[in-house]
């Protein structure tokens, strides 16, 4: 397998007895990522950084018992069928409404609490020489959250020589309905020697945004970053301009969690961020298919959870960068459309590209 490796070990058990597997991927350069078969959730994440030091770059909990307790901020978890709010809970299609749970607020968010990331799904090795990777795959039933429709969805993560952790996922459905897959990986490029993410740099493909009103639901208007605290076209630390007196980070908690009009706008792979830990060196690439992604730092960690290692996430402790479809799309119709009707495929490709810089 070219150094690539595959190795399933349990995990324990979901709530209702399901037996849970814990997949670990690794390549010969010492990479390895752990992937839950409960919510498809990247457990761990262990990449060198410039002295070759391995460390876990991802928050998390040490158990299974963590995620199924409270995994409300969604560590590490794949989240549908609808990544990010629908407002309202209140879903239109073909002049039919569903009602969705509304578990945000007035809105939904993320696919309600029974959504991806608290299901078990199937699993099987898929490698070939020089790649990792596991299949896990589910149909979420007719009705599972007040979506309609069966929809046969299957993720693959893959793990090859070159420090890179694709996600690749497909989606079909026998009735019209809607479908937005995001990965919600929490990140320190770090690995928590800095206490917060504030000092990593970012830079992000983006000329405008979505702004949100204060239930984080998008206004419809696309804004230029340029001129504003949220334009990181250029490499800027993300606490740079966090707490400036600006009208989008002043909303909840404060700090950034909007959805960026990425510059790629599909259909093929581009860059979409890039991220730099200064202290340990470590280099974080994000290329994606999808027409937006979502930049959160952490705001809404408040210190009450404890982690891997003991470590106590408070505020700002991790930041996230969701590959997606607009938040409220089926209320926006000039946003890309996240509509998926019988006979189409719904395919989404992301890749988490890790390196280091001297």
């Amino acid at each position: 397998m070219g150094g690539c490796e595959v190795r399933r070990t349990p995990f324990g058990a979901a709530r209702d007895g399901t037996a849970v597997d814990l997949y670990l991927l690794r390549n010969a350069a010492g990479m390895e990522v752990e992937i839950a078969t409960y919510g498809a959730i990247v457990v761990a994440l262990r990449v060198p950084d410039r002295d070759g030091n391995i460390e876990d770059v991802v928050l998390g909990y040490p158990s299974l018992d963590g995620y199924l307790v409270n995994n409300s901020p969604f560590f590490g978890a794949m989240v549908g069928r609808y990544a990010n709010r629908i407002a309202s809970g209140e879903l239109v299609l073909d002049g039919v409404s569903y009602a969705l749970p509304r578990n945000d607020g007035a809105n939904h968010l993320h696919g309600g609490p029974g959504g991806f990331h608290a299901r078990v799904w199937s699993a099987s090795a898929r490698s070939a020489p020089g790649l990792a990777a596991v299949e896990l795959s589910r149909t979420s039933p007719d009705g599972e959250e007040g979506y309609p429709g069966n929809l046969t969805v299957a993720l693959t993560f893959s793990l090859g020589e070159a420090n890179e952790l694709a996600i690749d996922c497909e989606a079909r459905t026998d009735r019209t309905t809607v479908c937005n897959v995001a990965h919600h990986g929490y990140f320190d490029l770090e690995a928590g020697a800095a206490g917060d993410v504030l000092g990593h740099l970012f830079t992000v493909n983006a000329q405008r945004f979505t702004p949100v009103d204060r239930g984080f639901i998008p206004t419809g208007e696309l804004r230029p970053v340029a001129g504003t605290p949220m334009d990181f076209t250029r490499p800027t630390p993300l606490g740079a301009r966090i707490d400036a007196p600006y009208d989008q980070l002043r909303l909840g908690p404060g700090g950034y969690d909007h959805n960026y009009v990425l510059d790629g706008g599909g259909p093929g792979l581009a860059l979409a961020a890039r991220v730099v830990g200064p202290r340990r060196g470590r280099v974080l690439e994000v290329l994606t298919t999808e027409p937006g992604m979502q930049l959160y730092a952490g705001n809404f960690l408040d210190g009450s959870i404890t982690g891997k290692g003991g470590r106590v996430y408070g505020r700002r402790t991790g930041f996230c960068l969701e590959t997606q479809h607009f938040p409220d799309s089926p209320h926006h119709p000039k946003f890309p459309s996240t509509a998926l009707r019988p006979g189409e495929t719904y395919r989404t490709r992301t890749v988490y590209r890790f390196g280091v810089e001297r």
